[in-house]
């Protein structure tokens, strides 16, 4: 196949979940607040998106000094300059990630960035390769496959899923869905918690309607990521007119 990333498109309903997703993004970009204020917007979604990651992780959300949690800190402040990086060198960008994320998990800090030697390195390759190649697949399902791969690869051994799900944003950013960074997928994630796992697995397994669900279930994560950053947007114009 020239398009194999495109192929996805034929499962059972990830057409019309992607189309949906796409649209709930749009429509919180499209929010009066972005115009000014955007960046704040931005930076109350990269701490809910940390938390939410944190969480799915077995962090604690809520513990500032949570490894988890700082880790996954980094990588939601590091996700607009990492999209600017991803296009061109996404092996470069996702060492940095697991770099930022695993920081204070690993003992040994050569360890940081550097994918363990048992990984599938033709798996990883390729997925990088398609990723950041020519394709007609939406960004919402290119988003969701590096974040299912990544998942099944386990890179790194030491912070994958939280690595994963900042790849995911990084995609969502670097391929124009979400260009100022403001929805919150992970929080998204975490509203469909117990189906993550389980449908993450059925993906790993390469059948097609495990990988269908997965992209649907992505879907239905950014979707609702959208509507949490709707809530935050809110919340920042309301603070505005307050001091206004």
């Amino acid at each position: 196949m020239d398009d194999p990333l495109a192929v996805v498109l034929t499962l059972t309903g990830v057409g019309a979940a992607a189309a949906q997703a796409r649209s709930s993004v749009d429509a919180l970009l499209r929010h009066p607040v972005m115009r000014r204020d955007a960046g704040r917007v931005a930076a109350l979604s990269a701490l809910q998106g940390a938390q939410a990651s944190a969480a799915l992780d077995g962090g604690d959300p809520d513990a500032v000094d949570d490894p988890v949690l700082q880790g996954a800190l980094r990588v939601t402040a590091e996700v607009p300059e990492l999209a600017q990086v991803w296009g061109r060198s996404p092996r470069q960008a996702l060492a940095r990630l697991h770099m930022l994320a695993a920081r204070d998990l690993v003992t040994d800090e050569s360890e940081l960035g550097r994918p363990r030697a048992s990984v599938d390195a033709a798996r990883l390759d390729q997925l990088l390769r398609l990723a950041t190649g020519p394709t007609e697949a939406p960004g919402v399902v290119v988003a969701a496959l590096v974040h299912g791969e990544l998942l099944a690869l386990r890179p790194f051994g030491v912070a994958d899923g939280v690595v994963a799900r900042a790849a995911e944003r990084v995609v969502l950013v670097s391929l124009g869905v979400d260009t100022k960074a403001v929805s919150v997928p992970e929080a998204g994630h975490r509203a469909l918690e117990r189906a993550y796992e389980p449908v993450a697995q059925a993906y790993a397994s390469g059948a097609p309607d495990g990988v269908g669900a997965w992209i649907r279930q992505c879907a239905d994560a950014y979707a609702r990521g959208a509507e949490v950053g709707l809530t935050l947007a809110e919340r920042v114009r309301t603070a505005a007119s307050e001091a206004g």
